[in-house]
């Protein structure tokens, strides 16, 4: 019996890889290298120099300022018994020198080598000011002591020209009996408030003054004292809420 021979497949050729073949690029190595660029940009930055600060005679350019502080002559007695409370926290604290000249009557603050911080010179001088306008020591050192405490001044006649006896009342209303009105408009707002004469001279915040300004001014305009407490406390709780 005759074997039968099964047919067989044509063989395939095989392809020659050549020698010029070039790798596809895939997204993942693209992105790889990519980190990889980061990364070194990252330790790059991070080995940039370091510089020590620079001193405050140095930032100020080396040449030394002076500010002067005018004093009024009614206010000669408190300064010359306050005077210690002034000195030692301008000098100690904040590396300035200070002295009050006789001749023009200022409270001459000067910057020296010591000085340390470039805006010393600016609170010394808003503190001596504050004391000037009439407030105490201890409320005017909050403007050393704080940085976001501001002093705003302003007359009752820029609210509303009054004059005589107008003008009397509307000092009189802000006042209120004994002190009353002030008081409590000061401790809702969290501010400090003089009366000269008819300037108003307020310290505190700026959202605080904002506060204390618009219910000095109600009371100027001619609105009851009991009104102005209702809003001032309506609006001393919405900022208490808010913040």
């Amino acid at each position: 019996m005759d074997s039968v021979t099964e047919p067989t497949a044509p063989a395939v050729p095989v392809a020659q890889v050549s020698d010029d073949f070039v790798k596809v690029k895939t997204r993942k190595s693209n992105k790889r290298k990519h980190d990889q660029q980061m990364d070194a940009e990252d330790s790059v930055a991070s080995k940039r120099p370091q510089f020590p600060p620079l001193s405050g005679d140095k930032l100020k350019g080396g040449a030394d300022e002076l500010r002067k502080v005018a004093v009024p002559a009614h206010r000669y007695t408190p300064l010359k018994e306050n005077w210690l409370k002034i000195y030692t926290p301008i000098v100690e604290n904040l590396q300035l020198q200070v002295r009050f000249n006789l001749k023009t009557r200022n409270v001459e603050i000067k910057t020296c080598k010591e000085t340390k911080e470039i805006g010393a010179l600016t609170k010394a001088s808003d503190f001596v000011k504050a004391f000037v306008l009439g407030f105490n020591v201890d409320d005017a050192l909050a403007l050393i002591r704080l940085d976001e405490l501001f002093l705003e001044s302003f007359d009752v006649t820029d609210v509303k020209p009054l004059k005589g006896d107008h003008l009397s009342r509307a000092v009189g209303r802000i006042a209120g009996t004994g002190g009353k009105t002030k008081f409590t408009i000061e401790n809702v707002t969290k501010t400090r408030i003089v009366l000269a004469d008819t300037k108003i001279h307020l310290l505190g915040s700026f959202q605080n003054i904002k506060m204390a300004r618009t219910a000095i001014c109600n009371l100027i305009l001619g609105s009851p004292p009991s009104k102005v407490y209702g809003n001032i406390r309506t609006v001393a709780s919405r900022t208490a809420e808010r913040f």
